[in-house]
Parts: structure tokens; C-alpha cells; sequence
């Protein structure tokens, strides 16, 4: 089935509509179109999320859902440097990243999955990409049953629990999750000195934290300022549970690390906007740092329910955006005219009556260029506008 012809098929068509494919092509007799052109569908979605697993021309993909909810190499990489020892189990393999770049880091990593069809796949992908044999060792089984079954005590025990329910809907408390942590948490505890989950963006990490006793590391972890997922990590150190909001950007990783008692002690002040006006990104506000983030930067912020923060200084490089204050101005469509006569704009939105949709489409604006009009309410409890340009 999958022959030299089948891999020259794929890569000679990667820059195709798959749809046309099927019908422009009749199919061969020594290999499945169909199965081609799934595979040169699959390349096209993965292309920027797993770029090294796509440059090896035989690696093969599984169907759409399980490519959705796999990692990302450049997430799967930083869970990598989390973690090392001897022995890694995951118990819900999927398509293997998350395995194979933290595996590197064992003499033993298992991969667990119950789609049989998925566990020949990632032995087969594992053994084209890594050379080194006897690292990794594929099973096939549930993850429960698994643990109940095997008396090993792993160094590291990696879950990434199926967030999808009925119809395909999307899940995001532990507990409503296959399979369910929060109920096999002390079986977990027992197979692993260490245990490291990847939940949903979504999930409330200080409820999470109450349902799991001895987690003592939550990292929520953005790409470019999109929040990817969460990860709640329990190792043997007893310690207060530290909050790391991680954004992984081309040029490196911009961190801010807190724990909820900072940031419920932390003394802030309020202001209206001054030179500079700064808004975390979306790992930090995602982790819930909104004092403890004024706090550290020496920063005031616009109003209690604003996540914008000002500065008559410029504030030195952070884990957010910082943006210089032209003017402010008046959403009037006259006016908005006067400053931007193209139309062009970026408009942001933070705690404002408007939608930017709503905003855009009422005074006929469009995204784009190098200014920028952040709407807000401040401190005086009014909505206001201001015309600014991005400093870094």
C-alpha cells in the first residue's frame, strides 16, 4: 500500500486542492488514491503546526481529529525541557508528539493508546524519525486498565485526557474528560513520581487545583500569544503552586511566574491613561496575574475590570504589548476621519460598550496598517478612545 509511488504522489501534490485530486486523477493499481490524497490533505493542515514530522517525506498522518488535537512540535519541545529521567509512560498517545519529544529525554518511553490503528502508526512514525532503538515501545490498551495492570512506578506519567463529548462538543473540565484524572488521581499518583497534564486552554486552573491535591506547577503556554493549552505539573517537591504564563515566540520565550498569594496581596494603583499603555498577553491574563502584573512592572491600572495598564515611562520589555499614546479621540465618524482619512486602523477592543466588529462597521474602519485605536473604559467609568502607535 504504501510504495515509492504512493510518497512521490503525496509530495508532488502537496500544493493542491485534494477535492480536485480524486477527480483528476484514476486510480492505480499499486496504490490507494484515496489514501494519497488523505495524506496530501493531512500535510497541508500540519505543514506549519509539525514542520519537522512533515519534512520527512514517508512519515505518515492520521484523520483530521487527531490532528487537531495534537501538540504542536514547538509546544511538545517545551514540555520536553520539563521533564527527564529514566522512564515516561503517556497514557493517551494520540499521534505520538507530545511521546516522541519528551521520550528523547528517557531510556524508556511508553507510548498507550486504545485506537489500535493509531498505536501502528506512531511505531512506524517513531521508527523513521528516531533511530535509536529500544527507546520507544508502543501499546496498545486503555489507560486505566493499563495502570491497574502494571505494578511499574514511572518517573514521569504524561495524560492528555479527550476533550470531546456528544456531537463533538468540546470539554474542558477534568472531570468530564476521557479518562477522568480527577477520579484516578490517587491511582496516578501511585504509578509515577512525577505527572505532568495537558488540559484545555479553557480549564479553570484554580478549580482544577482543588480537584488535584500536590500539583504545585500550573504553565499556561501561548504561541504567539494564542493560548495553546494548560499544563498541570505534581512533582515530589512539596512547594507553594507557582503560576508560569509562557508565550513561545520566534524569537524566544517570554515568561512571568507568580503564585496566587502574590498576586492576592499585591497593592496596585488605579490612573487614567498616561504616555504609555501596556496590555499583557494572553498567557498572563489567562493565568489571572493582573495585579501581581502591575506590581512588577511598576505600573497603574485603568480600571478594575480593564486589563490595560499605563505608565508615563516606558516600561521596560514585558510579557505584553506597549503601546504609545498619540491622542485621545472622540468616536465620531468626522473625527476618526480627520486622523485616519484611508479608513485604516487597527482597532482593539478592551472593556468598551463596542464589539470591534460593531465598532469597525459603524464608523467604517479596517484593520491594518501602523496605527492603532484601543477602545476602553476608564477609571471615571467612562468609554473612551485612544489613537496610539505599538513601541514593541
Amino acid at each position: 500500500m504504501y510504495n515509492e509511488k504512493f510518497f512521490q504522489f503525496v509530495q508532488d501534490h502537496l500544493k493542491e486542492d485534494p477535492a480536485l485530486l480524486l477527480l483528476k486523477h484514476k486510480p492505480p493499481a499499486d496504490f490507494d488514491l484515496k489514501e494519497a490524497v488523505q495524506q496530501v490533505m493531512a500535510r497541508q493542515k500540519v505543514a506549519s503546526k509539525l514542520p519537522e514530522w512533515v519534512a520527512h517525506p514517508e512519515v505518515l498522518f492520521p484523520a483530521t481529529l487527531s490532528l487537531e488535537q495534537s501538540s504542536s512540535e514547538l509546544t511538545a519541545k517545551y514540555k520536553a525541557k520539563l521533564v527527564e529521567g529514566e522512564t515516561l509512560i503517556d497514557l493517551t498517545g494520540g499521534l505520538g508528539v507530545d511521546t516522541f519529544y519528551m521520550g528523547q529525554k528517557f531510556k524508556t518511553a511508553v507510548y498507550l493508546e486504545r485506537q489500535e490503528k493509531l498505536v501502528k502508526l506512531a511505531q512506524y512514525n517513531f521508527a523513521l524519525l528516531h533511530h535509536e532503538s529500544g527507546v520507544f515501545h508502543c501499546l496498545h490498551g486503555d489507560a486505566i486498565a493499563h495502570l491497574q495492570a502494571d505494578q511499574m512506578k514511572y518517573d514521569w506519567l504524561f495524560v492528555d485526557p479527550a476533550r470531546r463529548g456528544t456531537d463533538n462538543a468540546k470539554l474542558y473540565k477534568l472531570a468530564d474528560c476521557e479518562p477522568d484524572i480527577v477520579q484516578h488521581w490517587h491511582l496516578m499518583q501511585q504509578r509515577a513520581k512525577n505527572i505532568l497534564i495537558k488540559a484545555s486552554p479553557m480549564l479553570d486552573i484554580k478549580a482544577a487545583l482543588e480537584e488535584l491535591p500536590g500539583v504545585n506547577k500550573a504553565f499556561v503556554v501561548a504561541v504567539k500569544n494564542e493560548v495553546k493549552e494548560v499544563l498541570l505539573m505534581r512533582t515530589q517537591a512539596e512547594s507553594e503552586v507557582e503560576v508560569v504564563a509562557l508565550d513561545l515566540q520566534d524569537e524566544g520565550e517570554k515568561t512571568f511566574a507568580f503564585t496566587f498569594e502574590q498576586e492576592k496581596t499585591a497593592e496596585i494603583r488605579y490612573a487614567m491613561p498616561a504616555t504609555y499603555l501596556v496590555e499583557p498577553n494572553a498567557a498572563v491574563l489567562k493565568a489571572g496575574a493582573f495585579k501581581k502584573f502591575a506590581h512588577a512592572y511598576n505600573l497603574s491600572k485603568l480600571h478594575p475590570n480593564t486589563h490595560l495598564y499605563t505608565s508615563s515611562l516606558l516600561p521596560q520589555p514585558l510579557c505584553g504589548r506597549v503601546f504609545e499614546v498619540i491622542q485621545e479621540v472622540k468616536l465620531d465618524k468626522k473625527e476618526l476621519r480627520r486622523h485616519f482619512p484611508s479608513r485604516t486602523v487597527n482597532v482593539l477592543v478592551r472593556n468598551h460598550p463596542l464589539k470591534p466588529d460593531i465598532l469597525k462597521k459603524k464608523y467604517y474602519l479596517k484593520d491594518g496598517g501602523e496605527d492603532f485605536l484601543l477602545a476602553t473604559t476608564t477609571l471615571d467609568d467612562k468609554a473612551r478612545a485612544y489613537w496610539c502607535r505599538r513601541i514593541y
